[in-house]
């Protein structure tokens, strides 16, 4: 039998056909980390390995956006759900406290810090809004990446900081981790961070991670406006917190420390919130508002309120100018020891 070029040549292009068609209908390998914005409901969702992670999300009942839920490896859910759900058993109390954030309560006068729904009409002239304006970028893969554009503005519209945010997920058998970059830039005038006492990344954690509380707290604001913190039912509350310093528990409020770790069993899981400050920080290392009853804070900025006075940053930036603040959120389904979480931070300072 006598086989032509011109069957060769035909039954070779029938074989590309078919494996170019094996290769199309081929599924995609699942991408690591997907980021998938959803701009019509105001969020970006960030699942690992198929599971939810968390969502960057802007509603209009927030005045700034926030990352939340936060979830471990396990799914166990680590921020508090008020204002955004209620959960049985959870705090209510200061509603401006929503899942992960970045602002600070005293901007050229303006409070981003304590502004909420619940602010009283004749104080809102006095808060600042950060108003999401756009999604930058997505990227899935390896890594997840997501930047957002936002503006940081007056009760009457004007503009005092643009915001550029990077933020970087990763996440592995027992680990999540989120690095927060963003630099803020200031418009055509000075704008002034006196130092204050609320401020800058901020974390509200759920009920078993805080510390346990046998009395009622209040606090208040740097305009004297009283916030109580109720006594409550301690079922399940195991939380405590553990600096790079050494500091334990409520003994790390007001002081200074390159780490620090939040750890309980939320339920039958074993769970560590830690954050990272970077050495190129302003006022690095930083202070801590951790309290005991949730908030867990970064203040680099509010040095004369945590030193009593012995310390003054008033920090500044001229027209135009910026400045970027770098932090690591790590997420962890164990009780991590000082030596490991040293190791982190070791590697966080030397990544960028």
């Amino acid at each position: 039998m006598r086989i032509t070029f011109a069957a060769v040549s035909v039954a070779a292009v029938g074989l590309t056909a078919y494996f170019a068609s094996v290769i199309i209908a081929a599924p995609k390998p699942r991408e690591h980390v997907s980021v998938i914005a959803d701009e019509a409901g105001r969020k970006v969702d960030i699942s690992i390995d198929g599971k939810p992670f968390t969502s960057y999300i802007w509603p209009t009942t927030l005045k700034k956006p926030v990352l939340y839920p936060l979830r471990t490896d396990n799914g166990t859910i680590v921020t508090r759900g008020y204002p955004l759900e209620q959960r049985p058993g959870e705090r209510v109390d200061h509603p401006h406290h929503a899942g992960l954030w970045f602002n600070y309560e005293d901007v050229n006068g303006i409070d981003f810090w304590n502004n909420s729904d619940a602010i009283k009409p004749d104080q809102a002239p006095k808060m600042g809004t950060i108003l999401h304006r756009s999604i930058v970028s997505t990227k899935s893969g390896n890594e997840g990446e997501l930047e957002v554009a936002t503006d940081w503005v007056t009760f009457d519209q004007k503009v005092l900081l643009k915001e550029k945010t990077r933020f970087i997920f990763r996440g592995g058998s027992g680990s999540r981790s989120i690095d927060r970059i963003t630099t803020l830039t200031a418009q055509d005038t000075k704008v002034n961070f006196p130092d204050a006492k609320d401020g800058m990344l901020g974390f509200r954690v759920t009920r078993a991670l805080e510390i346990p509380s046998d009395k009622p707290e209040v606090y208040a604001d740097a305009s004297g406006r009283p916030t109580t913190v109720a006594k409550m039912d301690n079922t399940g509350v195991n939380g405590t917190y553990l600096s790079s310093e050494g500091k334990k528990g409520d003994a790390v409020w007001g002081t200074r420390g390159r780490w620090c770790n939040m750890s309980a069993m939320v339920g039958t899981e074993p769970v560590t919130i830690t954050i990272l400050d970077h050495p190129s920080n302003p006022g690095f290392p930083t202070y801590w508002h951790a309290r005991g009853y949730g908030l867990f804070a970064v203040n680099p900025l509010g040095q004369k309120v945590f030193s009593e006075g012995k310390q003054v940053m008033n920090f500044s930036l001229a027209p135009h100018a910026s400045v970027t603040f770098r932090y690591r959120i790590i997420i962890s389904s164990s009780i991590l020891t000082p030596e490991a979480t040293e190791a982190a931070y070791t590697a966080f300072a030397k990544s960028m």
